[in-house]
């Protein structure tokens, strides 16, 4: 019988309290996306509670450590959660999500100073390009740190994503690591069908990134595939991660549809969620 990697328990069970944290957001809320949220838990936890080189209080510039922005705005409650849970403010303030003058808007906004976002984002396409900036900026200042986006794949059908894909690999910007969230979803239905996106690894690769591929709901596996990506960098290319979930993983009922992508669960399910996660850290 294998033995549990202690490291690998505890981020694990910092993600079963996060998705407990976005079904109840979410619900609180009425309104909100939590599929999307739910299959990039595992990512989140690992970036802030382990990969992530940053420092507290925050800072909004980013000089001197690693920065993160979240391309696909509207998967904000994990970010929120994730943000909290990492003390960059209070958990209790994740009871406000979505409500009349919450700093804790639908998709992350700057305008009230929230605590770990840089940018209003959500806007889907534009993500990538304000993260090449942050990595030129980075190589500017001389600062060595690494500057992470991530993205979803039903964004990838943005024009604007590959003028940033052939930008970055034509400038070398080797401190960026791009992540995309394969979870074969988006709004109107299973991405095959919307618009295929064919062989995207192959895409990747001819515009001149190193791809890489990982299962994002499989902690080890997040965690090794990350810190790997990170040993790519600064070799005259950007890192691209590939990284396959199951839209709504943790909640049966949600798993692989579409349909909650962006729709708030009612009290029975609400409850059914909560039966099937653990409250780890205490819920707010």
């Amino acid at each position: 019988m294998a033995i549990e990697d202690p490291e690998i328990s505890r981020l694990n069970k910092i993600a079963s309290q996060v998705r407990r944290d976005i079904v109840r957001m979410v619900h609180g809320a009425g309104s909100g996306h939590p599929g999307g949220s739910l299959g990039c838990a595992d990512l989140m936890v690992a970036l802030y509670f382990k990969i992530l080189r940053y420092k507290l209080p925050f800072n909004k510039t980013g000089q001197g450590e690693d920065m993160f922005f979240l391309s696909n705005g509207h998967i904000s409650p994990v970010w929120y959660s994730v943000l909290a849970r990492a003390g960059f403010f209070d958990v209790k303030e994740l009871a406000t999500f979505r409500k009349i003058n919450s700093r804790l808007q639908g998709h992350p906004a700057t305008h009230e100073g929230l605590e770990g976002i840089r940018i209003a984002s959500g806007s889907l396409g534009q993500g990538l390009s304000v993260a090449i900036g942050a990595a030129q900026a980075k190589k500017l200042n001389q600062d060595n740190h690494l500057v992470y986006v991530l993205m979803g794949d039903g964004e990838q059908q943005e024009g604007q994503i590959w003028e940033a894909a052939m930008y970055a690999a034509h400038h070398e910007v080797d401190n960026l690591i791009g992540i995309i969230d394969v979870n074969g979803q988006q709004i109107d239905g299973p991405v095959e069908q919307v618009m295929s996106l064919k062989d995207l690894g192959a895409k990747w690769r001819a515009f001149g990134w190193r791809v890489l591929e990982m299962r994002g709901n499989d902690m080890e596996e997040v965690v090794k595939s990350l810190i790997h990506a990170r040993g790519l960098t600064s070799r005259q290319q950007p890192v691209v991660i590939l990284m396959h979930t199951t839209m709504g993983y943790g909640v049966d009922f949600m798993m692989n549809s579409h349909k909650w992508h962006g729709t708030a669960p009612n009290d029975e399910q609400l409850a059914r969620a909560l039966a099937q996660l653990e409250e780890t850290l205490g819920d707010y």
